[in-house]
């Protein structure tokens, strides 16, 4: 007598968010201590919403710390690289990192040449990697000649979406160019910092203008950067939802293969705005300290 084989529950997180949210809870402005941040992560892995979670990110500094609070049994901690001092910090943290699984390396350098060349020789070959220059290399025609550099490249680029200050937020026509000549070039990208809500607003206590990931997300399949600059530019979550509600399974993995993750100090405040947005499966709204 055969037995029909059983299909894998559906995932209550839908492919347009699944992985998107890397965990950056250790980093401003969230700032969780490393021993906490740590069984948290472990909780967010093992919750209903885990597809929708990448990797635990931790500064070079910081591995003696991560590697501390994560002793014990249970499986390898997946952890992202994030090594601010550029090539210097690629050896040394690769080998402080080796209790761990590294599910990523980002490399903040001012040559993009040079850190290419540096993760060529020292990344493992099944270790992805983005790199991030400073956002005032990548005006004008700096922007086209480090995307080249990166299209030549097995690796992603980073940009930088947000910080504490408000000049650390780029205005959308400044990621707009940044979204569409990765599209043009079919290169891949993360972001980082500010995207902390799903749709674009400005914060009521900074006055910060911050760009919305799901704004992001939509722009991403745009090559004209007017019309990127646009989505991003929408500030009403009812048509962003439904233009993300519309779309294609062919537009969907054409948006995840450019836009590949961002990192987000918080899990929950991202799950909460696609919850109230509707887009998400009827799942718990995620618990976790604010």
């Amino acid at each position: 007598m055969s037995t029909a084989p059983v299909p894998a529950a559906a995932s209550a997180v839908p492919p347009l968010f699944q992985g998107l949210f890397d965990d950056a809870a250790v980093f401003p402005p969230g700032n969780l201590p490393v021993a906490d941040a740590v069984p948290a992560h472990r909780a967010h892995r093992t919750a209903w919403y885990a597809d929708a979670v990448g990797p635990l990110l931790c500064g070079a500094g910081r591995l003696g710390e991560l590697a501390a609070a994560a002793h014990g049994p249970g499986p390898a901690l997946r952890v992202g690289l994030v090594l601010p001092g550029g090539s210097a910090e690629l050896g040394p943290a690769l080998t402080a990192a080796a209790p761990f699984e590294v599910a990523g390396v980002e490399l903040a350098t001012r040559d993009a040449s040079e850190a290419v060349a540096a993760l060529d020789l020292l990344l493992p070959p099944d270790v992805p990697a983005a790199v991030e220059l400073p956002r005032e290399l990548l005006r004008g025609d700096g922007l086209d000649e480090v995307l080249d550099v990166l299209v030549d490249s097995p690796y992603r680029a980073k940009f930088r979406t947000g910080g504490v200050v408000a000049g650390a937020f780029p205005d959308e026509r400044e990621l707009a160019g940044f979204l569409t000549g990765c599209a043009q070039r079919g290169l891949p990208y993360k972001c980082t910092a500010g995207l902390h809500h799903a749709v674009r607003h400005t914060d009521p206590v900074t006055g910060f203008e911050h760009h919305g990931f799901l704004n992001v997300l939509l722009a991403a399949q745009e090559t004209d950067p007017a019309a990127a600059a646009e989505v991003l530019a929408e500030r009403s979550g009812e048509v962003l939802a439904k233009a993300a509600h519309t779309l294609s399974d062919r537009q969907v993995t054409v948006i995840r293969n450019s836009f590949t993750a961002f990192g987000t100090c918080s899990i929950a405040e991202p799950l909460d705005d696609l919850a109230a947005l509707g887009l998400l499966s009827s799942a718990p709204t995620p618990q976790e300290d604010r």
